[in-house]
């Protein structure tokens, strides 16, 4: 799958990598890779991302990912809502095999695709939910909930409340600082922290806020 990858590709995952601080092992390098490719294929014929240039998407999509990593600390068990063509939860769960992914989405083309990268780089470790997020019913709360550019904080926070618990940490990958958003946080939730992300080959800026429910 990986022979559709060019050089360039390859060597620019390996150096942005190694600048957000994370390391890869070869098969993780190789993993990835592999899910790029998929998604340059699928991309083609499902329109999973608006990111057309294959160069392109390992900047806005695998080191986008990937440069929450660091953040991600202990927490064991994690749903990426909103998820699109699988990020950041795809990445995460190559990054974290021992930990918990689960990528939920409400149209049915993305969690095929999905699907179908789970079971070709043979990811034990994530789950894909095909469903609405209001809908979705865990039969355990998870440690962290992320999204990528998914929503408000509002809906994001309102339409996911029911899926943590005082102990989770909502990770709201954002553009620019989201100052106008914040105002309009629901009353239950405050802002644990907040992280301008370099994240290597993206010119615009890039924040991770990072929110609790109050006790």
């Amino acid at each position: 799958m990986t022979n559709m990858i060019t050089s360039r590709q390859r060597d620019e995952l390996s150096t942005g990598a190694k600048a957000l601080g994370v390391s890869l092992a070869p098969a993780q390098e190789e993993q990835l890779l592999g899910y790029l490719a998929l998604l340059i294929k699928w991309n083609k014929a499902y329109n999973l991302t608006a990111v057309r240039d294959p160069d392109e998407m390992v900047s806005r999509h695998l080191l986008d990912s990937l440069s929450i990593a660091k953040y991600v600390g202990e927490r064991d068990r994690w749903i990426d809502v909103g998820s699109g063509g699988g990020m950041p939860g795809i990445p995460l769960a190559i990054l974290y095999p021992q930990k918990s992914i689960t990528t939920l989405d409400s149209i049915g083309k993305k969690t095929r695709f999905q699907t179908q990268v789970k079971l070709e780089l043979k990811l034990a470790n994530l789950e894909i939910i095909h469903s609405r997020v209001e809908a979705h019913q865990p039969s355990q709360r998870y440690d962290g909930i992320v999204s990528r550019a998914f929503s408000s904080l509002e809906d994001f926070t309102n339409w996911t409340r029911h899926l943590g618990n005082p102990d989770t940490r909502w990770f709201a990958m954002k553009g620019l600082h989201p100052t106008d958003e914040l105002v309009a946080l629901p009353a239950d939730f405050e802002i644990d922290s907040a992280h301008a992300l370099a994240v290597p080959g993206c010119q615009g800026q890039r924040h991770l806020l990072i929110l609790r429910r109050k006790a």
